[in-house]
């Protein structure tokens, strides 16, 4: 009988529900500001997590994010073991995701082809 849906994206999703809980509840490190969690891929043998992240703050400030998440990343991953029910709790590698902001400038060149490609409409053309 196949599973439809595994047990290591079961663990990836536990443990971005509750890293998102922990850092938006527990985290006082002023370099973590609004951070979106967009992803998490744990190995086949659950000793490490990739935590794909995304922010809304400039790319200078998305340095100090990183470094911030990096230092947290003992205090997260002994946080998750009190939370999860596992024997190995994955070492946790935090990675910035681009996908958001490329999809923004891909609608933005979107929007201005189809606004240099259809003429612009006189107010007295009713």
């Amino acid at each position: 009988m196949p599973k439809d849906y595994s047990r290591s994206l079961r663990i990836a999703d536990q443990i971005q529900r509750e890293l998102a809980d922990l850092i938006r509840n527990e985290l006082k490190d002023p370099r973590i500001g609004m951070i979106t969690l967009t992803g998490v891929e744990v190995s086949h043998d659950y000793t490490h997590a990739k935590v794909f992240y995304t922010t809304l703050r400039s790319e200078s400030d998305n340095f100090l994010t990183a470094k911030g998440l990096e230092h947290a990343a003992g205090f997260l991953r002994s946080h998750l073991l009190h939370r999860l029910k596992l024997r190995v709790v994955p070492q946790l590698h935090f990675i910035y995701d681009e996908s958001i902001e490329r999809g923004v400038r891909l609608s933005q060149l979107i929007d201005e082809a189809v606004a240099l490609e259809s003429p612009a409409k006189d107010p007295d053309d009713s």
